[in-house]
């Protein structure tokens, strides 16, 4: 597919079968030595279903086609590049997603883990430099995601609390730092809530008393 949204796609005649390739508005799937044409048929459709980012669409794609029979030998690998210009998270970097499963008995289910690892890790990024920028609505919106793709990793979820007290979310930002703590051994969660806390969109949490004991049980 090229920049103006043509598609093309070539299988040659001694391309072990079954061998071809499928196309849709905005998208080409293509293959061999698959189980049939119901692979890059299902690969489309989910694409076309999932909405959202496009990493997410092409997992759904590959998941699909691996539902559907996928490559007849079995499976072994995958892997995933997304570019867009400066769409990476350190400088000059325009690959935000760029991960391989180079041998697993089930690479899809590794694919996913270092999907969600490697979103985690954008939006976390993401939520700083729009903290950075004064934009804490943006930075709440990107810390939701680092959330959804981290659930059990405690600094998500006291970022995004420290975040939902800043836009007066006091209601939201409890119930994110409870779960925070929850996570946390209690000895050490205040120590890292109140690090947290000192940048300078955070401070006047620090100040609330009745926030505070309501949080901190003091």
């Amino acid at each position: 597919m090229d920049s103006q949204g043509n598609i093309a796609a070539y299988t040659g005649a001694n391309a072990p079968t079954w061998a071809g390739d499928r196309q849709g508005k905005n998208w080409s799937a293509q293959g061999n030595i698959l189980v049939g044409p119901q692979v890059v048929e299902s690969m489309g459709r989910a694409f076309e279903a999932t909405p959202g980012e496009l990493a997410e669409k092409l997992y759904a794609a590959l998941k699909a086609g691996d539902e559907a029979g996928g490559d007849a030998r079995g499976k072994q690998s995958a892997s995933m590049l997304v570019v867009r210009k400066e769409g990476g998270r350190n400088i000059n970097n325009d690959r935000p997603i760029y991960i391989n499963v180079d041998d697993n008995p089930q690479p899809l289910a590794e694919l996913r883990r270092l999907l969600d690892m490697n979103f985690g890790y954008l939006y976390q990024d993401r939520t700083d430099k729009f903290l950075d920028a004064g934009q804490t609505k943006e930075a709440r919106e990107a810390a939701e995601k680092v959330v959804h793709y981290w659930p059990q990793r405690p600094d998500g979820h006291l970022n995004l609390g420290l975040l939902e007290y800043a836009v007066n979310d006091k209601v939201g930002a409890l119930g994110e730092l409870s779960q925070a703590r929850s996570l946390i051994s209690d000895s050490s969660f205040r120590g890292q809530f109140e690090a947290a806390a000192r940048r300078p969109a955070f401070q006047a949490i620090l100040d609330d008393k009745e926030f505070l004991k309501q949080l901190l049980g003091e």
